[in-house]
């Protein structure tokens, strides 16, 4: 019985990680990208690097490199902030979810 218990919480602890970086990255970029419009570039630029660091502590290194990049391009080329900051959204497309065998009631 502990074994199964020790099991859910590894993969409880792991989606919770999973939510908190990777969901929350790629919210916030898609939330972004859909107003940039409205937004100031220093605006853009310290949400780009926020979901950088989100990146980063998810152990994405190249999709977290890619956001930084895009912040750095934003104050000098805006359509090459764009062609960055969509090799990023592709880039973490790419990743996956934890795997989830199967949904687990709890009482």
């Amino acid at each position: 019985m502990e074994v199964s218990r020790q099991k859910l919480r590894e993969q409880t602890l792991s989606r919770f990680k999973y939510i908190r970086t990777c969901v929350l990255a790629r919210e916030l970029c898609l939330l972004i990208r859909s107003n940039r419009v409205a937004l100031e570039k220093e605006d853009v630029k310290n949400s780009c690097l926020f979901i950088s660091k989100l990146c980063n502590e998810a152990g994405c290194q190249e999709q977290s490199e890619l956001c930084r990049k895009a912040a750095e391009a934003l104050e000098k080329n805006e359509e090459q902030y764009l062609e960055i900051c969509q090799q990023s959204c592709i880039k973490c497309g790419e990743s996956k979810a934890p795997l989830s065998k199967k949904n687990t009631y709890v009482a």
